[in-house]
């Protein structure tokens, strides 16, 4: 089957091919835990994974400047026939999940990462205190609260953890004297359960979950955002045939050998080659003719 960019190569795609691949993109490899999920639930569906590596880390970046990249991203995406965006990011969905929904209207479906998060924590938590870890655009655009208006959310800003993560060292006493600084203060406020408010948070998970404690639920979005996008898939009438075996590929706006080694340890499946793409060309532009 032909994947992402042997489509279209030039102009928008308008017609919605349930043969067309889902896209899922991110500032680097913490999006592969979600196209992880979508991988192991949906098998029969073809997947292109861009990393916008040139623009690591999203998470320090102001709302306006977020909100522009997501849009050139997607345009990138959408021009080149995917038929479902998974923006599998918290500071982009955050900043710009509105945005892209307007742009790219009812041509191209888009699942962010917020919301079904938002909706395992509630339904987890036993006391009614929930905390978040998560990166300070994500902290600061108020998302999670809103989402989560009826719990007691404690929110820590962790600017330093993601870029630690996406170095792709060792697991080793910065990880830990890291992590445990940042779960203090939920540790403090007495939470039942801890969302991880970034998608490269799930590779350190286990760190995690010691500084927590056992009784701690920790909710990542990989599972819930699989399960919508399957949702969406179904009730669109965009599904692939269930009886073969889809393809999965990875594209990325910097160095195609370092990421291709990032996404290699972090996907926990095999990854075979990365191309590297050009996304500057779409910045600012507000459309492109059909």
């Amino acid at each position: 089957m032909p994947g992402v960019g042997s489509l279209c190569h030039h102009g928008r795609v308008t017609a919605v091919d349930r043969t067309h691949p889902i896209a899922v993109f991110d500032s680097g490899v913490g999006g592969l835990t979600v196209l992880h999920e979508c991988l192991v639930w949906l098998p029969h569906e073809d997947f292109v994974y861009l990393g916008d590596t040139a623009r690591f880390p999203y998470g320090g970046r102001d709302a306006d400047d977020l909100r522009a990249r997501s849009l050139a991203v997607a345009r990138r995406l959408r021009d080149d026939g995917a038929k479902m965006i998974v923006v599998a990011c918290n500071s982009a969905t955050s900043a710009a999940l509105p945005a892209l929904r307007d742009e790219l209207g009812d041509a191209v479906a888009v699942v962010g990462t917020v919301e079904p998060a938002a909706r395992l924590a509630a339904a987890a938590t036993r006391n009614g205190r929930v905390g978040l870890l998560a990166t300070p655009a994500t902290v600061a655009s108020g998302a999670y609260a809103r989402t989560l208006a009826d719990v007691d959310l404690t929110s820590v800003a962790c600017p330093k953890l993601a870029p630690l993560i996406q170095a792709g060292g060792e697991l080793d006493s910065r990880v830990v004297a890291l992590v445990d600084e940042y779960c203090e203060p939920l540790i403090a406020a007495g939470v039942d359960t801890v969302v991880l408010g970034c998608t490269h948070y799930p590779l350190v998970r286990a760190v995690l979950q010691r500084a927590l404690g056992r009784g701690v639920t920790i909710v990542s979005s990989g599972q819930a955002i699989a399960d919508e996008v399957e949702r969406q898939l179904t009730e669109r009438d965009i599904e692939n045939d269930t009886d073969r075996r889809g393809s999965y590929r990875f594209v990325c706006s910097g160095d195609a050998g370092e990421f291709r080694a990032l996404a290699a340890r972090s996907l926990q499946l095999p990854v075979d080659g990365v191309e590297r793409i050009d996304i500057e060309e779409y910045v600012g532009v507000a459309g492109r003719a059909a």
